[in-house]
């Protein structure tokens, strides 16, 4: 699938520009977001049942995502709009760029590599970005779980 990607450690992870700016960041969350339980609880609610922040392993990939069928291979990712580089609602670092510029690039190659490699391995990918309504999200993945 072309080139590989960078390493995760593209360079020097920077100084905080403030106390605020540091406690915002430590707050975000790796699993269990607000947009991801809202998905979940509606998800549940619908009669479908799932895995949440589950294994999913192929020939060249170990990845975890947000919501996985397993039996109907169904892979579900909630994207937050800041970390995907959402082009509605992300937006980009006036600070410390050379370290958040690069590492925003490497997270969406990773996400068109784990959707590539997913897919050729039969599995279906959903990617929802967190201001989806959560109604939307529930029959984007309901679609995903009809098909095949």
């Amino acid at each position: 699938m072309g080139q590989p990607l960078q390493s995760k450690r593209l360079s020097r992870y920077p100084f905080p520009t403030s106390a605020a700016v540091s406690a915002a960041m430590r707050a975000n969350r790796k699993r269990d977001t607000g947009p991801e339980v809202r998905l979940r609880s509606l998800l549940h609610s619908h009669g479908l049942r799932f895995r949440a922040n589950a294994d999913v392993s192929v020939p060249g990939l170990h990845v975890r995502a947000d919501i996985v069928f397993r039996r109907q291979r169904v892979a579900v990712f909630v994207d937050g709009c800041f970390w995907h580089s959402c082009r509605w609602h992300g937006t980009r670092p006036r600070m410390n760029t050379h370290y958040w510029l690069p590492k925003l690039r490497y997270v969406a190659a990773r996400d068109r590599k784990v959707k590539h490699l997913l897919t050729l391995a039969g599995w279906r990918v959903v990617r929802l970005w967190e201001h989806i309504p959560p109604e939307r999200a529930v029959d984007l993945v309901q679609k995903a779980l009809v098909v095949g």
